[in-house]
């Protein structure tokens, strides 16, 4: 079941492309945090979506604001498709105990094995304040998550 928001955020910590362990607590009382989960890195429109991110950075990454992004890769594999695609965000690995984080969200997909496409905007104090959960094939529109934290 996806958290709903008004619910607290699941704590967790996990290694990014670099190998540098993150965790939520790191943004707490400093900055709003979007957390997107995604399936897997090197496929179609999770590239598209990562790109359109970093295309827009500036609006995700700031003195308010951190973007999440997390997948069951491998850091291995992350920190080649962060090189590749010039991702400079967090990328986060949660390949082991697979899938833990992507469970405690809600967003996991037992069968394909990977996170389907949720989104969480989570305040500086650790609530969850807007999210969006689309099916695997299906895009976000980055212009949501705009709005929805122009409104904490």
């Amino acid at each position: 079941m996806t958290l709903e928001p008004g619910s607290k955020a699941p704590e967790f910590r996990l290694r990014n492309q670099h190998g540098q362990t993150v965790s939520l607590a790191d943004y707490r009382g400093t900055k709003n945090v979007v957390l997107l989960f995604y399936p897997f890195a090197f496929t179609g429109v999770c590239t598209g979506e990562l790109c359109a991110l970093r295309d827009e950075l500036p609006t995700f990454v700031n003195d308010d604001v951190q973007l999440l992004a997390v997948s069951n890769d491998s850091p291995f594999s992350l920190r080649v498709f962060g090189e590749q695609e010039g991702l400079e965000y967090p990328l986060l690995s949660d390949f082991w105990p697979h899938g833990d984080v992507s469970r405690a969200y809600g967003v996991f997909d037992e069968e394909k094995g990977c996170a389907v496409r949720g989104t969480f905007i989570i305040d500086k104090e650790g609530v969850i304040r807007w999210t969006v959960v689309n099916a695997l094939p299906d895009a976000r529109d980055l212009n949501d998550y705009v709005t929805a934290l122009q409104a904490l």
